[in-house]
């Protein structure tokens, strides 16, 4: 499909793609909506590995980091141009000033703005510290590649196992917040213990 932008609405979309969520299509909206219901066995590993699935282009039962790269750019792509369509109400394929100033894309493009100015503000106070640990976030995710789809499934399941408090193959939201509370308090153990013991070596990778 063909996007055109008319003056003032090329510098106001860019802006409001970059910084502004759209709530229907947050991935976050998303997932509250899923986990606000029970859930079986089934639905919960296909939900932990449909992405994978999905990246999966060439089909060998894994996803290296390149797959997962471009699986995330198609995803962007199909949401922006989903905003363009909503936006673009007579559907000629580009947006007119009165289109970009409608109320329904008023609301579009302020849906999830409200604490923009507060993450604008952390991110320049944290910029330098962002860099150097968005560096070592990006070599510990290439790290975790290629991911083995089946080893996923395994995983879930062996999850969904611990997850099931009464067992009856069918997880509560009660259950799943008691399961994230629980990893709430693992992981803060853990962080706990890394500095209590700031110079004990880690132990080598087994496979």
């Amino acid at each position: 499909m063909k996007m055109t932008f008319g003056g003032v609405a090329v510098l106001a979309m860019t802006l409001a793609v970059g910084g502004t969520a759209i709530a229907q299509d947050s991935p976050a909206a998303s997932h509250r909506a899923r986990t606000a219901e029970p859930v079986s066995q089934a639905d919960f590993v296909q939900r932990r590995v449909e992405r994978l699935r999905a990246a999966d282009a060439n089909g060998d039962g894994q996803v290296t980091a390149e797959e997962m790269r471009a699986y995330g750019q198609a995803r962007r792509a199909e949401r922006l141009s989903a905003r363009f369509d909503r936006l673009d109400a007579n559907k000629d394929g580009a947006l007119s000033r009165a289109e970009f100033e409608a109320p329904q894309a008023r609301g579009d493009r302020m849906g999830g703005g409200r604490h923009d100015g507060a993450r604008m503000m952390r991110g320049h106070r944290g910029q330098g510290a962002r860099d150097r640990g968005g560096r070592m976030g990006a070599q510990r995710a290439e790290s975790r590649f290629p991911i083995v789809i089946a080893e996923s499934e395994r995983k879930a399941t062996e999850a969904f196992a611990r997850m099931d408090a009464n067992r009856d193959g069918v997880l509560t939201v009660e259950e799943r917040r008691a399961a994230m509370q629980a990893g709430r308090v693992e992981m803060r153990q853990k962080r706990e213990q890394r500095r209590s013991n700031p110079a004990s070596p880690s132990a080598p990778a087994s496979e």
